[in-house]
């Protein structure tokens, strides 16, 4: 079997907002190519705190990030600014241009591959719009590409599975595992739906009070382990679930590109 290469590395990351209490308290966790991680806990766990200081969005106050061979957290904001192409990430709020089209908000995310002149503009390769195009096509929402955000349902906006109905949500948990599996995308989801995790992932970390308190396959993941996590007996509720945010990130395509898929994907 062939051994996947270490994308992300994640050395004893703390975060604290008020110099007091931490928020992330001694983390640590690797990523490879292709992997499909979740991260689950209680609100208030840390969870989008940890995706925020991957993607340097927040300072972490102590700990190492290397991404793809690079320690981050000393970058400045040109470097980041690099390093970025080849993060994507999807938030818990809409995070949208809403006077822009659905197809030119997902185009925003190559921005980063583009000169000053042509972001500004607007100035896209025809090969950039297809493959987003193609991106909105997968997710069901081909027909409206040229439709206002500001004009799109609640569920429409809020990706990856927020807001959404069990069908929607599946679908898009679908695609999310496809990328990871068939583009090589590393993905590192923030998940409130456990029966998801379970169901998709290869790894499962949990945090609880800032903690990381579990970091296991889902067969390891039994009734008691959940219920210790929640502080409340674990009943499988199918999957309805609510998300907050993702994180993943690939490496190098078949054209030698970047490209950040649907889910932080944390690039791979």
């Amino acid at each position: 079997m062939e051994q996947r290469q270490e994308l992300l590395t994640v050395e004893h990351l703390t975060k604290s907002y008020d110099g007091k209490g931490k928020a992330l308290h001694d983390m640590s966790l690797s990523l490879r190519r292709g992997e499909f991680v979740t991260v689950i806990g209680p609100s208030g766990a840390g969870k989008s705190t940890f995706l925020r200081c991957v993607n340097r969005l927040i300072d972490a106050s102590e700990g190492s990030i290397v991404f793809d061979g690079r320690e981050i957290t000393s970058m400045n904001k040109r470097q980041m600014r690099k390093v970025r192409r080849d993060i994507g990430m999807i938030f818990q709020h809409y995070n949208l241009v809403h006077r822009a089209t659905a197809i030119e908000n997902v185009l925003q995310g190559r921005l980063g591959y583009l000169s000053d002149f042509r972001g500004i503009f607007g100035l896209y390769s025809e090969e950039d719009k297809r493959s987003a195009f193609e991106l909105l096509d997968k997710m069901g929402l081909a027909e409206f590409a040229y439709q206002r955000a500001d004009q799109l349902s609640g569920g429409q906006q809020h990706e990856p599975i927020a807001s959404l109905d069990p069908k929607s949500s599946r679908v898009t948990m679908e695609m999310l595992r496809w990328v990871s599996d068939e583009l090589g995308v590393a993905c590192l989801v923030n998940l409130h739906q456990v029966d998801y995790a379970i169901e998709y992932s290869d790894r499962i970390v949990a945090l609880k009070k800032g903690v990381k308190v579990f970091d296991g396959t889902p067969d390891e993941l039994d009734a008691k382990i959940i219920s210790d996590i929640y502080g409340t007996p674990y009943v499988h509720e199918g999957a309805h679930g609510v998300e907050e945010e993702n994180a993943g990130a690939r490496g190098a395509d078949a054209r030698g590109s970047r490209v950040a898929g649907a889910c932080m994907p944390v690039a791979g």
